[in-house]
């Protein structure tokens, strides 16, 4: 009975981070609907949650026996890939819905698979290859019913290249950080991250995000505050929480969660929606990534030792 109780609350856990991550793109567009910029919201976004994380993994101790190299590579995953990843993803947002944002940038689970096999690390399976085959189909689905005049060519394009550019961070991830706990990973790759978009701000002056903050309105700190605490380090701790009680396999699969809340919240604050054609290429998108996430085998997985995506879900968008 209480081990029964723990999955529960752990696959609670789960549900609650994905919906927190899900939101997040809602928080962004509430922010840019207050005047906030890209800029200024990944500026705020990685230095609050980076400070809070950094605080709580320093506290637990999370930094004990990593090697130097790991902290640099993991500070330089952030630095590159994660920045890179985010910028492309928040620019994709103030050009399309962000149901259709969420749904693009879902494509990367099908992505890692298909990366992992090119590299080797992977075998290709009959199921993997319907993945992928419906995948394709889904998001020729998703782009061929976005037919209304919010669509836009270059927001869907910076949406998808967000997906590749976040497929590459968890294919090296996966071999660089093996080492670092997850905790200290988040932290690192926050800080490394919002290193480079202070470095941009510093070069920028006058005309960047940092002279923007003091005319940012009350209204938008809240929004961006809460996009950094509830939809970045609340979600991260919560996924933790949820995988050390279910393990990486069904964290996962229960993380699929988030493109549907992101699609959900969009149309109840934004009155976003999207069409019949792009409904179904949407489900069928998820249904892919479902395919691939499900496990084939049952496997005891210690909470270091997380799958790369699993890890990779602590940082979505």
């Amino acid at each position: 009975m209480r081990a029964r109780i723990i999955v529960l609350v752990g696959a609670l856990f789960c549900l609650l981070s994905a919906a927190a991550f899900g939101a997040m793109a809602v928080f962004g567009k509430l922010s840019y609907d207050e005047g906030v910029s890209v800029d200024a919201l990944l500026l705020v976004r990685f230095g609050l949650a980076g400070l809070v994380l950094l605080t709580i993994a320093l506290a637990r101790g999370a930094f004990r026996g990593i090697p130097r190299r790991s902290v640099l590579t993991s500070l330089g995953m952030g630095v590159f890939g994660y920045a890179a990843q985010a910028g492309l993803y928040f620019s994709a947002l103030t050009r399309i819905d962000a149901s259709l944002v969420a749904l693009l940038l879902y494509l990367y689970p099908i992505l890692v698979m298909v990366g992992a096999i090119v590299l080797g690390r992977e075998r290709a399976s009959r199921r993997r290859m319907w993945a992928l085959g419906m995948a394709l189909a889904g998001i020729g689905l998703v782009l061929s019913g976005a037919s209304s005049g919010r669509f836009n060519l270059t927001g869907a394009l910076l949406a998808m290249s967000a997906a590749v550019v976040y497929t590459c961070y968890i294919l090296v991830g996966d071999r660089t950080t093996a080492a670092v706990p997850p905790l200290a990973l988040a932290s690192l790759v926050c800080i490394g991250a919002f290193g480079t978009f202070l470095i941009a701000a510093v070069v920028r002056g006058s005309d960047g995000p940092l002279a923007e903050l003091g005319s940012i309105q009350p209204t938008g700190w809240l929004w961006l505050a809460t996009l950094s605490l509830v939809s970045t380090v609340a979600a991260i701790l919560l996924f933790f929480a949820g995988m050390a009680r279910v393990g990486p396999s069904v964290a996962s699969i229960l993380s699929i969660l988030e493109p549907v809340v992101t699609v959900a919240a969009a149309a109840l604050v934004f009155h976003e929606h999207l069409s019949p054609l792009q409904g179904v290429g949407g489900a069928v998108v998820l249904a892919a990534v479902l395919i691939v996430q499900w496990p084939t085998r049952t496997a005891p997985v210690s909470e270091t030792q997380v799958q790369p995506m699993a890890k990779s879900e602590m940082l979505l968008t």
